[in-house]
This record gives structure tokens, sequence and C-alpha cells, in this order.
């Protein structure tokens, strides 16, 4: 998918909220810096598999529910 992939649908903002957190606090316990979490938030930047996996753990939710592709 790459960089700029418009079409996935992304929850991680109002998730990571959710769970009262900022970015950089996220980003410390997710391991990873904080502008990959804003790049992330903001469609610019799709993250791996081990990464969504680790964000998701971190929020204590399924990647699925970070995100998810659009329905046809």
């Amino acid at each position: 998918m790459g960089k700029n992939h418009k079409k996935l649908l992304n929850n991680l903002e109002d998730i990571r909220k959710s769970a009262g957190l900022t970015q950089q606090e996220l980003s410390i316990k997710a391991e990873v810096s904080r502008k990959s979490i804003n790049a992330i938030e903001n469609g610019v930047y799709v993250p791996s598999t081990v990464l969504a996996l680790k964000i998701a753990k971190t929020l204590n939710c399924k990647v699925e529910e970070l995100f998810q592709l659009p329905k046809n």
C-alpha cells in the first residue's frame, strides 16, 4: 500500500483520545516516534503490521478497530 493510501479508514486519533493519551504518550508506550503517530493519524503513513499490532495492544483494541478498508 505504501504512503498516502487514501482508501484506508483510520480511527487512531479517536481511539487514542478516548484512551486519554497524547500522541507523545502513545508513541512512548508503542516504542515509536511521535512523528510516526502523527503521520499515521493524518493518513500520510500506513503503519507496518508489527507497528499496527503494537499500537492496538497499547490501546487495548483490535487492529480492525484502528484501520479498515472501505466497503465497496
